[in-house]
């Protein structure tokens, strides 16, 4: 059995498992706006623009994790 060689950085791998939390994050921002807006229609608009202020945070998070992860090799 011939033993498989890693090549590439860690970085990355350390990346692919930290990009989990903002995907939990977001949906968990989208899935608090459907339920309000279930719950009050009329609040919809609000509540969509705090959504989209919480979606540009958090992906802001992402971005700036892979920025580091490039950077960092």
């Amino acid at each position: 059995m011939i033993p498989l060689e890693m090549v590439g950085s860690l970085n990355m791998v350390g990346y692919g498992l930290a990009a989990i939390g903002p995907g939990i994050g977001i949906g968990l921002i989208f899935a608090s706006v459907i339920q309000g807006t279930a719950r009050q229609p009329e609040a919809r608009g609000a509540l969509m623009g705090t959504a989209w202020i919480g979606f540009a945070v958090v992906e802001a998070l992402a971005v700036i994790g892979i920025a580091l992860a490039f950077a960092i090799q």
